[in-house]
């Protein structure tokens, strides 16, 4: 499926959700105390969805490319803070909450994994560089990957007919 827009994307939904339970985590007074550790936690979750986007945006695969690991790298900031808070002992009524928070993380960072392995082994430089020529090329790829579709649905029913008898095969070597 492509998507025209980030907010299309089901890892951006998945890095906003995460950001927002972030954010009611964080909302909570077991946070006193800790210096900058909550505004950084904040910073990292948010920065998962931003870079999303802001690579989306850019128009080129390289760029995405490069805002994906980004996004990849706050995921691992923020997990690598929950994993913290989890130790902590002013957290261990939270121990659930916060590994509900380090799975979303987990998650979201495979989907990247996924979305950057299939980018790298792609020949699209990205829409940026989409001119009538790359359009053109892509539409004629297009028509014939379709092609090749029918006509292999054509000789399994063709090689069904044989099989069964629809058409005997002297008559399809006329065909």
């Amino acid at each position: 499926m492509k998507y025209s827009t980030f907010e299309e994307l089901p890892v951006w939904q998945a890095s906003t959700r995460f950001a927002l339970n972030v954010f009611e985590f964080t909302s909570k007074n077991d946070f006193r105390g800790l210096g900058d550790t909550k505004n950084q936690l904040e910073r990292a979750s948010l920065s998962i969805s931003n870079n999303i986007a802001e690579g989306f945006e850019r128009g080129t695969t390289n760029e995405l490319i490069n805002f994906l690991y980004i996004a990849r790298g706050s995921a691992g900031e923020s997990r690598s803070m929950l994993r913290i808070c989890e130790s902590l002992d002013r957290f261990s009524d939270l121990k659930f909450e916060i590994s509900n928070l380090i799975k979303q993380a987990i998650n979201i960072s495979k989907q990247l994994h996924g979305w950057l392995e299939s980018l790298k082994n792609s020949d699209i430089k990205g829409v940026r560089f989409f001119d009538n020529k790359v359009r053109k090329k892509i539409e004629t790829d297009k028509e014939f990957a379709e092609f090749d579709q029918q006509m292999a649905e054509f000789r399994i029913e063709f090689e069904r007919k044989l099989r069964t008898g629809e058409i005997n095969a002297r008559r399809a070597d006329q065909v």
